[in-house]
Formats: C-alpha cells, structure tokens, sequence
C-alpha cells in the first residue's frame, strides 16, 4: 500500500532484487508521508534483528536509511511504527476462536468509527483501521478479539507478506480523524457495576448493639468476620464492654462463625479498643 504517494527516491535495480522493489518503494512511500518505518524479518512480524537490533525504537523517516536497510535485505517486510506522526490502528483479529468482525460492527452502528483512512485486509482475514495518529497508549480487548496500536506499537502494512499471504489495501479515504480507545473500551467492555455495601449503624449502648447485631446478620458471605470485628470494636468505643457483646456473638453463629471464632474475633476487638484508650 502506498495510499496514493509519490516520492522521488527510487531504489537502484542494480543493489535490490527486482522482486522486492515494492516493497522498498512501498516503505519510501510511508516515509515520505512522514510515518517512521522498520524493516521486519522476512514473512514475518518481528522487527529485522540484524538490521534494527534495537527493533521499534529505531523506525525512520530517513530514505537513504530505509533504503540501506532494503538494499542488506530487499525481501524484509515493512512496518509502520504506530501513534502520532502516523497512524493509530484499530487491529480486528480472525481467529480460529473468534473473530472481531461483531464487536467492529458494534463500534461503527456507534458512531465512533466514522473518520477513517483506509482498510487493510491481513492474512488472517481480519483488516486493520488505519486513523489518525494520536499519542494514545496502545490496547486490548481480547476478549472481543480486537487490538489498538497506537504509540509504542507498530504493524505490518502493504505489501508485507505472512506465510505466503500478504496484506493487502481495500479502502482508502482522503480525510480521516483520531479514534477515542477509551470510548471503544466503554462500549465494548463497560466496567461492572459495584454492589454497594450496606451502611453499618451508628453504635450508642444497648440498642447500639442491637443494631450492630442486625447489620451484622445481613452481611455477605466472606465479610462475615471482618464485620463482626469491625462492630465489636464500634460498641466498645461507644461504651459496651465485652459482656454486653453476646447479641453480636449469638448473630455471627447464626451466619455461619463458629462460637469458638466469634469469641476469638470478639477478643481480638477489646484487645485493640484497650490498647486504644
């Protein structure tokens, strides 16, 4: 994919095979547009080790670089280095397992699809959303089998080829606009709600108790002890001492303490309210 531009530097036929004179011209193409390029070894994702030791960190605009790199290994695979000056991109995956293809379709009845450049089909059979670039961090969403590079990542793009199969341009458009990842994630991945915890009462003598006592009973399995503590420690601030407890002893083994935690628990509480006073 050169997405329409035009570049005066042209790779010398006599240093690169002529099998992979799109590819360098491909990746000049890229540059020219101002998109940081990296050579990937050949039919495959990974950064050229032997060209790029330092891998993304080493993308370029440079041409006599990039066609140094091309002219050591004409059948490298190009990538683009992904966020601002380039493009960030939404990566949609085909997997055996799943495929993206409807929580896409979710993002664009949305709305917040709308603004981008081009469509790539992968050799998977997925396609990657080229946007504008933008100093997002890059992001996941497995579940839903979609991928978002942004800075610090990067892609292959046309006309890299991944076990025989290359990626190839479907769309292109003029005018495009960044992608909010954390609206994606709102929509597809909407946090869970968060049950509210019960208010627990206001301690104050006897009737304190009582209703520490019945809050107590109406906590959840797992809490249980924690609250036991947390109210034997409340009417004893307030007043209590341990032999007024038993209503919160007799309710924490109705939820499941034993008498011999209860009491344990019960211990534990006026041993720190003493050494609180």
């Amino acid at each position: 994919m050169q997405m329409t531009v035009q570049t005066d530097t042209r790779p010398d036929p006599a240093s690169v095979d002529a099998a992979h004179v799109e590819m360098l011209r491909s990746a000049l193409a890229y540059a020219a547009r101002g998109w940081p390029v990296l050579p990937c070894e050949p039919g495959a994702k990974a950064p050229a080790g032997a060209l790029v030791p330092h891998g993304l960190k080493q993308a370029t605009t440079d041409p006599a670089l990039i066609l140094a790199w091309w002219q050591r290994c004409p059948s490298a695979n190009v990538a683009i280095a992904t966020g601002a000056p380039a493009v960030d991109v939404v990566d949609v995956d085909n997997k055996p397992d799943g495929s993206g293809f409807a929580a896409f379709a979710r993002l664009v009845r949305a709305g917040v699809m709308a603004g981008t450049l081009a469509l790539v089909r992968t050799p998977s059979g997925g396609f990657h959303a080229y946007r504008t670039g933008t100093d997002q961090r890059c992001g996941r969403l497995g579940d839903h089998f979609i991928d978002f590079k942004a800075r610090g990542g990067y892609v292959l793009a046309p006309p890299s080829r991944v076990d025989g199969r290359p990626y190839e341009l479907v769309e292109e458009r003029p005018d495009g606009a960044p992608v909010d990842w954390e609206q994606v994630t709102r929509i597809l991945a909407p946090p869970t709600p968060r049950r509210p915890t019960p208010r627990a009462p206001t301690s104050g003598g006897e009737r304190g108790v009582e209703r520490l006592a019945a809050w107590l009973g109406r906590q959840p399995e797992g809490n249980r002890n924690n609250a036991l503590f947390w109210a034997a420690c409340r009417a004893l601030e307030s007043g209590a001492d341990e032999t007024d407890l038993d209503p919160l002893a007799d309710v924490a083994q109705t939820i499941g303490l034993s008498q011999r935690a209860s009491r344990a628990t019960i211990r534990s509480a006026v041993k720190k309210t003493g050494e609180q006073r």
